[in-house]
């Protein structure tokens, strides 16, 4: 019997994991929010302010808050959402997560001859590795333009650097807080997992419920029991990866895999209930788990980006730091 608290999500409870809203707007928003007010110091001053913790706590809803856009939108956006993975850690067409495709196109035909596809299997693991370099590119951008603001010396060429750095710092904003949402949807147990909307028609020795559960618990139950500052509590102190991001991203997500029984076993003994201690630290303390995931990403995108090379033929961005001249069209484009 479900508690009261989760009546009004019974009409919405059956969607599928494609269709549901990991976290709803209250969990996306304090991912978005708290990852950004813990960033380093040596991160961009314009990050450091409550106008882009802000902006990117909203931008973090605004993947679901684009659903209903029409087709193909939707059905191109959604399994971006969701990696499937079995309870050993592969996808539905036998991938490890620790050794996935290289791309989506090599991941797609593994998919096909195991007789699926991408849009049934997911693609969240992909979205964040583009996600991630997307940043470390805007990261580089921004480093290269407040680099040469210092000796580019002709007054029409400041002017359009001056505007186009502030539209760089708008662009990363934007881009760091769409990203996020996925960050976020990689730390919910059913995002990354078969079993992500009941137990389904697998081995269940232990009895777990069949109960369409993923909206109830990531939505309702967030908005009416986990709080910011709960949260912030919860997150663990900083720890970036260090290896290549594809790692960082399959390692995350079996960490998150592995809350997926729990998940199901707490739900099994009251169904979450309001206000528990127990149920209450757990769901959290998975939010938690996002917002220190996009902090530590965040921190590895912008210590990538000083090997990152912008312009063309191109220019690096150590070298541009370190004095190495850039031409205006280079920056401004020559065509």
């Amino acid at each position: 019997m479900r508690l009261p608290l989760f009546a009004a999500a019974a009409l919405v409870a059956s969607l599928a994991a494609s269709q549901a809203l990991a976290w709803g707007s209250t969990g996306h928003r304090l991912i978005g929010q708290l990852a950004t007010e813990a960033l380093p110091t040596a991160l961009p001053a314009f990050l450091h302010t409550r106008e882009a913790s802000d902006a990117i706590g909203e931008l973090a809803r605004e993947p679901d808050r684009s659903r209903g856009a029409g087709q193909p939108h939707d059905a191109d956006l959604d399994p971006g959402h969701f990696t499937d993975l079995t309870d050993q850690g592969k996808t539905l067409g036998g991938d490890p997560i620790a050794a996935m495709p290289r791309d989506k196109e090599a991941y797609e035909a593994s998919l096909h001859t195991a007789g699926t596809t991408m849009n049934k299997g997911g693609f969240l693991f992909y979205n964040l590795i583009d996600g991630y370099q997307q940043l470390v590119k805007d990261f580089a951008y921004y480093r290269v333009e407040t680099a040469v603001r210092k000796t580019w010396t002709d007054p029409a060429q400041l002017a359009w650097l001056t505007a186009d750095l502030k539209l760089r710092e708008a662009i990363t904003i934007r881009d760091l807080g769409y990203w996020s949402h996925f960050v976020g949807d990689a730390s919910m147990p059913m995002h990354v997992s078969i079993h992500y909307n009941g137990w389904g028609d697998y081995p269940n020795p232990n009895h777990y419920t069949q109960d369409k559960i993923h909206v109830p618990f990531e939505g309702p139950y967030v908005f009416a029991n986990v709080t910011k500052a709960g949260v912030r509590d919860a997150m663990a102190p900083p720890a970036v990866c260090t290896e290549a991001i594809q790692v960082c991203v399959a390692d995350y997500l079996q960490t998150t895999l592995a809350t997926v029984e729990p998940t199901y076993r707490l739900w099994s003994q009251k169904g979450f209930a309001p206000k528990d201690p127990q149920d209450v630290a757990f769901v959290t303390g998975r939010v938690a788990a996002g917002a220190a995931a996009l902090r530590d990403l965040v921190t590895k995108a912008w210590a990538q980006s000083e090997d990152g090379v912008v312009g063309y033929p191109g220019v690096t961005v150590k070298a541009v730091e370190a004095g190495a001249p850039v031409p205006f069209d280079m920056l401004y484009g020559a065509d």
